[in-house]
């Protein structure tokens, strides 16, 4: 009886989407949250570029940093889940996301006012507290807004204007902690506190951009939906589909370890410092790369099938990891010509799982849940993310960078299969 209800209730899902009146992919409700997204990713990644920095003038250690980070990312990825389901029961999606955009710069003036470690952990919580309660929703009123047929160029281009703000975001964060210094302030810290609180003005744009230009044409509340029951009788197809999108995961590091590993790679020829600069480089085009290809990926996706190009997308994961370690066991290999290579094909992967992990999970999940289906993905990809770079770093300490990322390898592989095994999505 489960399994013929699963089957009914996704009948239902699909059925439904596709009796909404066509319209165009690029509309109010995509392009808004395009605009907000790239404004959003501005405010935060000019603030994280200049983080390490302003907690080394507070005398804050490196390790206080990790576990101010992960406090964040776990924060995020278990508000995920629940910010789903209260706003399928309480129908306000568009209200939650607007004051989860809001929470990113309150927890930013957090961070302009600390002294020490203490206000910086409570501003990134707060603001990766948002982060958790926008994401899922966003997602979920953005694929009810488009037809089944253009959901992969929809969600390309939305993932497009996000990482814009990931490549725009770091460099102009560099150029105006430069100019602040120049302004000779004796504390050291105030450049710091300065670009902190410019970065209040697009993240308070981002609030206006989805208040004003998103809508959220089902706002339905469901006070009858209760959460464990909701998640116990998930559609089977969705399920699997987590599970694949859960391995792959469980070795997707974070790709802050390719820069160290670009930077540990080249030193011996071009000295540390130097290496440093080539690395960052590198992962500034890994971010230029990764925008450029999001809508061309959700279009071919329409295509041919999101899935299909999504088990693409993850083989190009893997290949990411198992040129990276041939790199460390042949380091003469390992030129700038091979690391382009590998932040080419980072980008790429990316763009491909921002995208359709995103696109397919509206095609698996009824309607009326859809807003905890998102928070489900987001939370499984969270757990997956601190698993993976936790497991992948300690393998590098303790061995070799070479198990960490052939580790790495094998476990996205796994998911890779498993994702390939899975019947193709419900159109």
């Amino acid at each position: 009886m489960s399994n013929q209800r699963n089957a009914i209730l996704l009948m239902r899902a699909t059925q439904s989407d596709s009796s909404r009146p066509s319209v165009r992919w690029l509309n109010r409700t995509v392009l808004g949250a395009g605009i907000t997204s790239a404004l959003g990713d501005f405010a935060y990644e000019t603030a994280n570029v200049i983080l390490p920095g302003f907690l080394a003038v507070l005398g804050i250690p490196a390790a206080a940093l990790g576990a101010i980070e992960g406090i964040a990312d776990a924060t995020s990825s278990f508000t995920k889940m629940g910010a789903g389901y209260i706003a399928d029961r309480l129908g306000l999606r568009k209200s939650l996301v607007v004051i989860g955009y809001a929470l990113t710069p309150l927890g930013q003036a957090l961070m302009a006012l600390a002294g020490g470690w203490p206000l910086i952990l409570a501003g990134r919580m707060l603001g990766w507290f948002g982060r958790g309660v926008r994401g899922p929703l966003r997602d979920a009123i953005m694929a009810e807004s488009i037809t089944p047929e253009t959901r992969g160029r929809a969600f390309g281009f939305h993932r497009a204007a996000d990482t814009v703000g990931a490549v725009v975001g770091p460099l102009l964060g560099v150029a105006m902690l430069s100019w602040a210094q120049s302004l000779h302030q004796s504390d050291a810290s105030w450049p710091f506190r300065l670009v902190l609180w410019l970065t209040l003005i697009p993240g308070t744009l981002a609030v206006l951009s989805f208040a004003l230009l998103v809508k959220d044409d089902r706002s339905v509340p469901n006070p009858a939906l209760r959460f464990w029951k909701t998640v116990r009788n998930l559609p089977v197809a969705f399920r699997r589909y987590l599970f694949a999108v859960g391995a792959f995961g469980i070795g997707d590091f974070a790709h802050t370890l390719l820069i160290l590993a670009a930077t540990q790679l080249l030193t011996p020829r071009f000295g540390v410092l130097k290496a440093a600069q080539i690395a960052g480089l590198l992962y500034v085009g890994r971010n230029l790369v990764q925008t450029l290809a999001a809508y061309p990926v959700g279009a071919l996706a329409d295509r041919i099938g999101h899935k299909r190009v999504l088990v693409i997308g993850y083989g190009l994961g893997v290949l990411t990891a198992v040129l990276m370690a041939l790199a460390f066991m042949l380091p003469s290999s390992a030129t700038i010509a091979l690391l382009v290579t590998v932040f080419i094909l980072a980008g790429i992967y990316i763009a491909v799982q921002d995208a359709l992990e995103a696109s397919l999970t509206a095609s698996y999940v009824p309607l009326e849940i859809r807003s905890i289906g998102y928070g489900i993905l987001g939370s499984v990809n969270g757990v997956g993310d601190f698993v993976s770079s936790l497991v992948v770093g300690f393998l590098w300490t303790a061995f070799s960078p070479v198990i960490g990322f052939g580790f790495a390898a094998v476990v996205m592989a796994v998911g890779t299969l498993v994702m390939f095994k899975l019947p193709n999505e419900p159109r």
